[in-house]
Formats: structure tokens, C-alpha cells, sequence
């Protein structure tokens, strides 16, 4: 099974929701066969990677709320992440740009550290207040998943990967997400936003159950020696 995820590092229901899959994968059978794809996804692409500003007065600009709104807002974000054992401080939180991020994210999937990768950056942005967009940090950040600080710099330091994260953010476009998270199952099913754990397990025990459903089926066909019953 394949599960695609577009996502942004700055969007915590994205944590939250990466968060409650994992959970559901943690107790589905089919768990050793599911591939997962990490997808590029920016909410604020014009976002500048060293910002002064403090998240309640970014988030208060951006969505024309007061700063009572947003941080009553917050609030509740940070309970709903406590509750997938998450802990955010947003008090801290350094708005950023995470195109850098993203690229970062693509280089460590092709050393197959992409799941670590995510969790670092994640973790880094909401929960022990990094800036993801300075690339020094995220040289740092990707050498505690392995990754030879060297060559991260060579791709932080050219415009290495670039092309693929258009090219999820285009994909993104076709198929009209407009919102993250995103997540798709094997090309059949789609799940928007940070749902609960059941959710996930509800598609996840679907999707299996149709592909056993149509393994059967090939079988039986081959069995038969073909779908008219001709030997």
C-alpha cells in the first residue's frame, strides 16, 4: 500500500494528523507492506526564512484576527496536539519559509531517512522552537537522522531538489488540494486534514481489504485460466 502525504512543517494539524496515521499503522496488519511518500505542500511561499515577527502577530495579520483570537486559537491547537502526545510552544514558535525544508526533506527520501527526516523538522518548528528556515539549522537537524552534514550543505547551497518540490506543489494543484494535510491511499482514497486515529484505520483495514478482495479475484482467473473459464 502506498500512502502519499502533502503536508507543510509550519502547519501544526499537519504534525498532528502525520501523528494519528502512525498511530493506526502502529496496530494494522498490513503495516511492513505501506510505502509512505512525503509530499511538498507551502502555506506561505513569500514567507521570508529570518522573521522578527512573533506567530500571534503573523497569524493575526494573515487572517485579520486579533491577537486575543489567535492566541485563544493556539489554545486550543496545543490541547488537540497534547492529545496525539505532542507538545507545542507556540510562544516561541519563529515563523519561517520552509521551501529549504521541503528540499531538505526530498534529499534525505533518496537515503530512505524521509520518515526521521519529517519528524526532525516537525519537531524542530513546533515543539523546541527552531528556525527550519536558516539553512545552518537544518544542517544540524539532518545530521540527527544520519545524513553527512557536507553534502546536506551542497544541496541547501545549490538549487538541488528545487524541481521536485514544484513538481508535488503542481500535482498538488491538479488534483485541487488546497488545504494540508493530505493524505491519498493507493490513488483510490483520500483523507483531509488532521482526522482521528479511527479514521485512519478505517481506510487503512478499506484499502487492504479491496486489494485482498482483488488478489482473490486475479487468482481465481488464473486458476481458471482466465476470466471466460478457458483452459
Amino acid at each position: 500500500m502506498k500512502i502519499q502525504i502533502w503536508s507543510d512543517f509550519s502547519c501544526p494539524f499537519c504534525y498532528i494528523g502525520k501523528h494519528h496515521l502512525s498511530a493506526a499503522l502502529a496496530t494494522f496488519s498490513g503495516r511492513e507492506s505501506v510505502e509512505t511518500i512525503f509530499r511538498s505542500f507551502e502555506l506561505d511561499p513569500n514567507a521570508s526564512p529570518q522573521s522578527d515577527t512573533n506567530i500571534y502577530t503573523h497569524l493575526a495579520e494573515k487572517y485579520d484576527m486579533s491577537i486575543y483570537q489567535v492566541e485563544e486559537m493556539t489554545g486550543l491547537i496545543v490541547e488537540q496536539a497534547k492529545q496525539a502526545g505532542l507538545d507545542f510552544n507556540f510562544d516561541s514558535l519563529i515563523p519561517t519559509n520552509t521551501f529549504d525544508a521541503h528540499r531538505l526533506l526530498h534529499f534525505a527520501s533518496e537515503r530512505g531517512v524521509s520518515e526521521p527526516m519529517s519528524e526532525v523538522l516537525f519537531k524542530a518548528f513546533f515543539t523546541d522552537s527552531a528556525n527550519i528556515g536558516d539553512r545552518q539549522t537544518l544542517i544540524k537537524l539532518a545530521a540527527d537522522v544520519g545524513l553527512e552534514p557536507q553534502l546536506v550543505r551542497d544541496v541547501l547551497h545549490s538549487d538541488s531538489y528545487a524541481d521536485r518540490v514544484r513538481a508535488d506543489e503542481y500535482f498538488a494543484k491538479q488534483i485541487k488540494i488546497t488545504s494540508v494535510p493530505f493524505f491519498v491511499f493507493d490513488n483510490k482514497y483520500a483523507v483531509s486534514g488532521a482526522q482521528p486515529v479511527s479514521a485512519f484505520t478505517e481506510v487503512l483495514d478499506k484499502v487492504q481489504e479491496e486489494a485482498r478482495r482483488l488478489s482473490h479475484l486475479e487468482n481465481s482467473k488464473l486458476h481458471h485460466g482466465g476470466p471466460y473459464g478457458i483452459d
